[in-house]
């Protein structure tokens, strides 16, 4: 009995020196008020959900925990008989970090292992100068627009012919910093379409039928900063007037429903929904762009990370939207298909029904400004490793979000019709 004793008070002392992340289930009103103020109180971050106002009983909630609140934060939970787990446990949350950032290449083309990798800001926009001069007859580069620190917002155009009145999707990544495995993806995507094309039956329809354009990383100024000072934030670097706190999440800036229930208004929230509409750069650039080319922009793709969804609108209402049908059809097919092919689940459905409400999206704004076939894809994993995940989970995330990728663009092209030649 004493060495159990012993074994137990030594877990503990090693659990309070490092850093952690626990998995939190609140069962009453009164532990949900608890664990709302746990993530206000102490120096911890919420992965899951966003912010403390989506936490409800019986729901599990991921709660990042820097080894210097660790005690005080699980004797709170203790004190007040609310359970919880360890779901990651480390020597310290800076060997993942260092894991994620270890490259051994910063050229695709002398590494097999660059698309298995995370890349800084300045890598990707080498790796994009870089696809430019390798691929000049069917990729070239558009500048939406900048950052709010002046950094250029790059989208890729993969063209593979010049057939009249070609229709076109879109995939933003990284418009949420700390999800890394986004913009790995959109790396991912435009490699595979490169190299399968002609390969591919599948992936050659697509490029067939329709341009894409890929913006690889919609939140530059975050993203460098996730690279530099704190992995775990969100938002982008806007200041706000009237506050010291820094940022505006650029997935509750559209014009939709803007700024209700679901997000705030308040400039140190994770989902400060900025000033007005469209107040921050970088959503003002996407939007612009989506607006100039709604006529042959027919499918919208934001991708994000985690918990293994695949959302479609509306977020910002509990409205069904008027195709809520074959969205849901398309979806549901998609998430089959990885569960087939890769034997991992994806829940799908209407993000305020799969989730919770959250206005001001993306993809419910391309949804209501013409593009009707719009998605956001929530990638690996459901809360294991969370933003952190390892750069040798990079294959089969990614494999994943592009069989679904693919697989809504063929049924697209087919419902709209849009069949301009034959693989």
């Amino acid at each position: 009995m004493e060495s159990c004793v012993t074994a137990a008070g030594v877990l503990f002392t090693l659990l309070s020196t490092i850093d952690t992340v626990l998995s939190i289930t609140p069962q009453t009103q009164e532990q949900v008020h608890v664990v709302k103020n746990v993530s206000s109180q102490f120096e911890t971050t919420l992965w899951q959900p966003v912010s403390a106002e989506y936490i409800k009983a019986e729901a599990d909630v991921h709660l990042f925990v820097p080894a210097n609140s660790s005690q005080a934060v699980t004797d709170l939970l203790q004190s007040h008989a609310i359970s919880y787990e360890y779901v990651i446990l480390l020597d310290n949350a800076e060997e993942l970090i260092e894991m994620q950032t270890k490259n051994d290449s910063t050229d695709p083309r002398s590494s097999q292992t660059f698309y298995e990798r995370y890349h800084s800001l300045e890598d990707i926009y080498f790796w994009i100068n870089r696809t430019i001069q390798d691929n000049p007859a069917t990729v070239s580069v558009v500048l939406i627009g900048s950052s709010f620190e002046k950094r250029p917002l790059y989208a890729l155009k993969l063209s593979m012919n010049n057939q009249p009145n070609k229709k076109a999707m879109w995939i933003d990544c990284g418009i949420h910093a700390r999800e890394w495995i986004s913009p790995a993806f959109c790396l991912w995507f435009v490699q595979y379409s490169l190299s399968f094309y002609k390969r591919n039956h599948d992936i050659t329809t697509i490029l067939d039928n329709m341009d894409v354009y890929v913006l690889p990383v919609m939140n530059p100024d975050g993203y460098h900063y996730t690279w530099t000072n704190n992995r775990m934030w969100r938002k982008n670097r806007s200041a706000s007037s009237g506050s010291s706190c820094i940022g505006v999440d650029l997935n509750r800036n559209f014009d939709a429903n803007w700024c209700t229930e679901g997000a705030s208004n308040d400039p140190c929230s994770e989902i400060y929904c900025g000033a007005f509409p469209e107040s921050e750069p970088e959503s003002a650039a996407v939007a612009n762009f989506l607006r100039n080319h709604r006529d042959s922009i027919q499918l919208y793709f934001s991708i994000h990370s985690y918990s293994q969804m695949l959302l479609f609108p509306f977020s910002c209402t509990m409205d069904e939207a008027q195709n809520h049908a074959d969205l849901l059809e398309m979806a549901k097919e998609a998430s089959q298909k990885i569960q087939r092919y890769y034997r991992n689940h994806y829940k799908y459905g209407s993000g305020s029904k799969t989730i919770y409400l959250a206005p001001g999206g993306s993809d419910d704004w391309a949804y209501n400004t013409g593009i009707k076939y719009s998605f956001t894809f929530e990638l690996q994993d459901r809360g294991r490793y969370g933003f952190l995940l390892p750069p040798n989970y990079i294959s089969k995330a990614c494999n994943e979000a592009l069989i679904a990728v693919k697989t809504i663009a063929l049924r697209v092209i087919e419902k709209t019709h849009s069949f301009v030649g034959t693989a």
